[in-house]
Order: C-alpha cells, then sequence, then structure tokens
C-alpha cells in the first residue's frame, strides 16, 4: 500500500449496480466502474483499492485500514448508510485520511429522508448526480490533494 492509493469503498446495494432501479442508478455495474477508475487512477499515478460491503462495521474497519495504511483519500459512496450512520461520520472525523462522499443519484433531489448526510458531515467534499463519472469527478479531487 502507498501514499498513492485510493480507498473507493462502497456501501449496502451497490453490489446490485446495473440491476437494481437502473432509471435511478444507471446501467452501470460496480465492476464496470471499478475498471473506468482503474484506468483513470493509473493515468494520475494513483491506485485504487475498491471493496464493497452491505455491513456497516466493514466500511468503519476499511476507514480505520486506509488510515494505518497512509492512503492518499477514501471515496466513500455509503449507499443508504449515508442517512443512517453516525458511525461512519465518527470514523471520517477520527481518521486524517480525506474522505470524499460519492453518490450517482442526487440525493437533494429525492425523497426527504435522503436530504440529511452524516458522512457529508466529515467529509472534504460531496460528489453527486453525474451517475458513474461521480466517481471520476471525486477521484480528480483525491489527485489534487
Amino acid at each position: 500500500m502507498s501514499s498513492n492509493t485510493v480507498y473507493v469503498l462502497n456501501g449496502p446495494n451497490l453490489n446490485l449496480l446495473g440491476l437494481r432501479e437502473p432509471e435511478i442508478y444507471g446501467s452501470a455495474t460496480l465492476d464496470d466502474i471499478a475498471g473506468m477508475l482503474e484506468d483513470r487512477a493509473r493515468e494520475l499515478g494513483l491506485e485504487i483499492d475498491m471493496r464493497q460491503s452491505n455491513h456497516e462495521g466493514h466500511l468503519v474497519d476499511w476507514m480505520h485500514e486506509a488510515q494505518a495504511e497512509g492512503a492518499k483519500a477514501i471515496l466513500i459512496n455509503p449507499g443508504a448508510y449515508t442517512h443512517t450512520s453516525i458511525a461512519l461520520l465518527d470514523a471520517a472525523r477520527a481518521i486524517r485520511t480525506p474522505v470524499i462522499e460519492v453518490h450517482l443519484s442526487d440525493p437533494m433531489q429525492r425523497e426527504a429522508f435522503r436530504h440529511i448526510s452524516y458522512i457529508g458531515m466529515a467529509a472534504r467534499q460531496t460528489v453527486a448526480g453525474h451517475g458513474p463519472h461521480s466517481y471520476l469527478i471525486a477521484l480528480e479531487a483525491a489527485a489534487q490533494l
């Protein structure tokens, strides 16, 4: 692991991208997004460590790991944990590694319960509403850190 590594953490149900509500999330799979990110990361001199879990504790553990390993940044799409997880907020506040929040859709244009983002309270930046390109925009931001 090097200081050029960017952790890309994905929360619950993102393993179903491409199948799950394509009218909201599009047809790209998480593997498609990973490939796109890896290509751009190479161009930027970065490495991607992309992970997905449906379990909140895994995401917290990986945030701690990113800090311990000296990662450059964490891009996180916490899925529904965006709106519920004080644990992710606390983890982001507990580490020095910069966190960038990522969303395929724009939660502010969706149901009212999605308008609160706990992780956003600690994130350096939020990138939302650009489909899979949200990840690329966030990676570009991480490269500038």
